[in-house]
């Protein structure tokens, strides 16, 4: 076996920003206490659109982790991955220094980047003209500037991207970086998404689509995965990261450990650039990729995070996979789905369902899809319904599926050292 092979990836650090809470603890408890996001939109006026509704990150002051200038400077989405990121480093007990920097790193995606910006540099375009276009304008609003922004603040100088791959983001970026520490490109990784399209555009277009929910009188009971009477998605936004290192590199340091990265799959559906494939054979092959890549049996897989959009095709099609995955054991695992929490945050609702995962294997925990009341007959799995509930985790997998038919699926493992 080469060295390549023999490196081991574990999780160090976890760091959230979720409209359920910011910091890994405060997501966690609200997550076991079954909290759930929603309300009337407050970032505009969305009189007139069918969906007025979202999970937004509440109170959300970007100035206590950044500096107040650099911030402004920063579209909201960046600030959201900036302080998921920090916050891992910081639960990592991760230094920088001249003697590392250059075996650490970041892949730090977004599925759609600063949409904020745009909308807001259009105006003054349409309005005042292009000699008052800012010049942060380009900087503010590529999606990769998380990373770019995470590097400058930790002078971390190894692999630095980021994944733009819809909603199957998060997870990309994940498998990324497990991937450059297993090849020897880095020692440690910070891995995650951030996304921040509760605006204008962002809502017309996802309301255009007809994907998202219109329960507008009831939003904290808006997603409901799985269940007969879900309507749509309810957009959320926020920022999740995790801490991957080498296990000798986390090890000589003396580094709590959640977890180890020890699978990870990718796939195409190339049915649909927004449906999933009704058999759900794209995410059966993701799933599939990532088990042998770990070397597990189905039958070693405790909890799936899933994707669980609540959506009428996706939760169907999920089901499906997971059963044609897992045969008889898929009636045997759980499966939640935190979206009906902390509703979907899009390029980053990997990377904080991977923390819900991590969390779980920790405490042994597995956390509820709420809002779950009436099951769909086709949606026939133990869905952990209502609240969260003891139970071993050794094995979780969290799926991620994006438009485009782009699947991205990470097997966690319990750590033995």
């Amino acid at each position: 076996m080469t060295r390549t092979q023999q490196r081991r990836v574990v999780v160090t650090g976890l760091g959230a920003v979720t409209p359920i809470g910011t910091g890994k603890d405060q997501f966690w408890q609200a997550t076991l206490a079954g909290v759930a996001a929603g309300g009337p939109i407050q970032a505009f006026d969305a009189t007139g659109y069918t969906t007025t509704i979202a999970a937004e990150v509440p109170q959300f002051d970007p100035t206590l982790w950044l500096d107040r200038r650099e911030a402004r400077h920063m579209d909201r989405f960046t600030q959201f991955g900036l302080v998921a990121a920090l916050l891992a480093v910081e639960d990592a007990k991760l230094a920088v220094t001249p003697a590392n920097c250059y075996r650490v790193g970041s892949v730090i995606g977004s599925g759609i980047g600063g949409v904020w910006t745009w909308e807001n540099q259009h105006d003054t375009l349409r309005d005042r003209g292009p000699r008052r276009i800012s010049p942060y304008m380009v900087p503010m609003m590529i999606s990769n500037m998380a990373s770019g922004q995470l590097g400058i603040l930790l002078g971390a100088k190894g692999p630095s991207f980021s994944v733009t791959s819809a909603c199957a983001t998060g997870n990309h970026a994940i498998g990324e970086a497990w991937e450059l520490i297993r090849r020897d490109l880095a020692d440690a990784m910070i891995a995650g998404g951030a996304e921040a399209a509760i605006s204008p555009l962002g809502v017309a277009g996802f309301c255009a689509l007809r994907a998202m929910t219109t329960r507008n009188d009831d939003p904290t009971h808006a997603s409901r995965p799985f269940d007969l009477g879900r309507d749509g998605f309810l957009m959320g936004e926020g920022g999740g990261a995790l801490v991957l290192e080498e296990l000798g590199h986390a090890t000589r340091r003396g580094a709590q450990i959640y977890g180890e990265v020890v699978g990870y799959g990718m796939t195409c559906d190339a049915y649909h650039i927004t449906a999933p494939d009704p058999d759900g054979d794209g995410a059966l092959r993701a799933m599939a990729l990532a088990l042998g890549s770990a070397g597990i049996c189905p039958e070693e897989v405790d909890y799936i995070n899933a994707h669980g959009t609540s959506t009428a095709l996706n939760d169907v099609s999920e089901t499906k996979a997971i059963k044609r995955t897992f045969g008889d054991h898929a009636y045997r695992l759980a499966v939640s789905s935190s979206k009906s929490q902390m509703g979907h945050l899009l390029g980053a609702a990997g990377a904080v369902e991977a923390v819900a995962c991590l969390l779980a294997l920790r405490d042994q925990v597995l956390p509820p899809t709420v809002n779950l009341e009436q099951p769909d007959p086709e949606c026939d799995l133990d869905y952990v319904p209502g609240q969260a509930r003891a139970g071993t985790v050794r094995v979780a997998m969290s799926n991620a599926f994006g438009f485009g038919g782009q699947n991205a699926v990470v097997v966690l493992r319990q750590f033995a050292g």
